[in-house]
Formats: C-alpha cells, sequence, structure tokens
C-alpha cells in the first residue's frame, strides 16, 4: 500500500497513525487501543517505519531496558488532511482587494521565481532543450503535478499537466495562476524559450498544456 493509498482512521495503520498524532507510544500501547495482538501492532510499525511515516524512540523509565515508543515524522503528519487551498484563496482575494491586479501580478511573478529557485538544482545544467524539459516534467510531478511530455510543432515541445496543485484556486483566478504565474515559473526553470499557454485546468479545460519553443 502507497502512502499516498493510507487514509488517517482508516484500516488498523490508518489508525495507528492516528493514535500516533496524540503522543509517542509503543507497540503494546497501540495493540491495547486498537484491539489487536502486539506482535500484529509491531508489523503494522515496521511496515509504516519503512515507509518513512513512523520512527522509533527511545527512552529510559527507570530501572530496565529504554522503553522503544514510535512517533510519527514529516512525512507522516502530512498524510492528515490540508486545506492550503482556503488560505491561498483568502491571501488572494485580499491582495487583489487592496492592491489590485497589477500589484498581484507582479507578486505572483516573483513568487514563481522563487518557486523555480527551489526547484532548479534538480535540473541539469548546460543541457539541451529536450534534457531541461524532461527534468522540468519530473520536478512538477515531484510537486504533485502529473506532467508528461509531448512532441510540439517546428521541433519544440508541449508540456502537459493533468493535475494542477492550485486547481482550487485556478479556477477563480486563472489569470494570476496560469498566465502569470505558470508562465514564469516554467520560462525561469527552462531559460530562453517560447511559453504559450494552449489551455488550462483553470479555465475548464482537462489539462493545462504550455508549448514551448526556442526564441
Amino acid at each position: 500500500m502507497a502512502s499516498s493509498d493510507l487514509k488517517v482512521g482508516e484500516g488498523t495503520r490508518g489508525r495507528i497513525i492516528e493514535e500516533l498524532a496524540l503522543a509517542p507510544q509503543t507497540a503494546r500501547d497501540l495493540a491495547r487501543k486498537l484491539g489487536i495482538q502486539e506482535s500484529a501492532a509491531r508489523g503494522h510499525l515496521d511496515r509504516l517505519e519503512g515507509r518513512g511515516l513512523v520512527v522509533p524512540t527511545f527512552r529510559r523509565e527507570g530501572v530496565g531496558r529504554p522503553r522503544k515508543r514510535y512517533l510519527l515524522t514529516t512525512e507522516g503528519q502530512e498524510l492528515f488532511p490540508r486545506k492550503y487551498e482556503m488560505l491561498l484563496d483568502c491571501v488572494t482575494e485580499e491582495l487583489l482587494t487592496r492592491e489590485g491586479e497589477g500589484f498581484a501580478s507582479a507578486l505572483f511573478a516573483a513568487a514563481a521565481r522563487r518557486m523555480a529557485r527551489e526547484i532548479a538544482d534538480s535540473l541539469p545544467q548546460g543541457k539541451g532543450l529536450n534534457d531541461r524539459v524532461q527534468a522540468l516534467a519530473k520536478s512538477l510531478n515531484e510537486l504533485g503535478f502529473r506532467t508528461t511530455v509531448e512532441k510540439g510543432p517546428d521541433g519544440g515541445f508541449k508540456l502537459v499537466r493533468t493535475n494542477c496543485v492550485f486547481r482550487h484556486t485556478a479556477l477563480t483566478h486563472a489569470y494570476l495562476l496560469c498566465d502569470v504565474f505558470d508562465k514564469h515559473l516554467t520560462e525561469e526553470l527552462l531559460g530562453q524559450v517560447g511559453v504559450d499557454l494552449q489551455d488550462s485546468i483553470g479555465r475548464g479545460s482537462m489539462r493545462c498544456t504550455h508549448l514551448i519553443q526556442l526564441q
């Protein structure tokens, strides 16, 4: 079972994740709370540890050997639902209301360039456009986009995304997310290329398509 398939509170491992969010616990603690054998609890913990979701810690309590308790890793904590889009929606609305579209566009462009610098190390330097486009698609997939590369006209490429991590906000602010943020992010990462947004999820399409050509 992949981490993305694991639901907090569902199934034995999902319930273990939920319990460990309250406090570090031993396999015996978890077995008692979940009504399962301690050996079964250890087996589930071993699998969760193998996925990097929990980690054992040892603490001496009185005499005897230290007790082994498990706690959630950062990856384990990320399994809990997040509502980032709610904050992004509210901040975007406040920004537009207070400062206007021009200021908001400049800010989103600057944010795209900053984000590009965060992931630029994963792109090959001094390589051809094909290598850089393929590496960019891989980096975007690691961020949650479902990205593929297709051949475009005149020796260019099409960067196709079938998932948008900003979908909720893009549906209400397509210009800022699609025309400004996405365009500046792609141009910053690929260098001297032309980027033309052909369609976007934010405007009702099933996918976002960027046509990439050498300038």
